[in-house]
């Protein structure tokens, strides 16, 4: 549970590195909570009142967790030693958002890199003593 509440304590954290884990299970809980409110919505009948695709109770939480859902994905670039801007490619239609995904599954740089250190807790491999 705490990988998943992890990016909400960072709220608007958008330096430092992210897991793979840590991105995922955010999105799960995503998923999650987005799923038992339309079901929420659905029995008092709310469901599909704002633009008719969702209800009250799942927009205000799409809402509020646009800002965390972009801090981690920045994060995720980072950890791949690659620039927050990168966020920016999922606005492509439809390469972008591909691409993204698969950034999204590719492992971290792995050692410290030039925003920060990694968050497995690996050694740097490119570094003998």
């Amino acid at each position: 549970m705490e990988w998943m509440t992890l990016p909400l304590k960072r709220y608007a954290d958008f330096s430092g590195r992210s897991r793979r884990k840590e991105y995922w299970m955010f999105f799960l809980l995503i998923i999650i909570v987005a799923v038992v409110l339309a079901i929420v919505e659905g029995v008092l009948g709310l469901a599909g009142m704002v633009g008719g695709v969702y209800g009250p109770l799942t927009t205000i939480f799409l809402l509020g967790i646009i800002i965390p859902s972009i801090a981690v994905q920045v994060r995720r670039f980072h950890d791949q030693d690659k620039s927050g801007w990168w966020v920016l490619l999922g606005f492509v239609p439809l390469v972008g958002g591909i691409a993204v995904l698969v950034f999204m599954c590719l492992e971290g740089t792995q050692g410290e890199n030039q925003y920060g250190a990694d968050p497995k807790g690996g050694v740097d491999t490119n570094v003998f003593n």
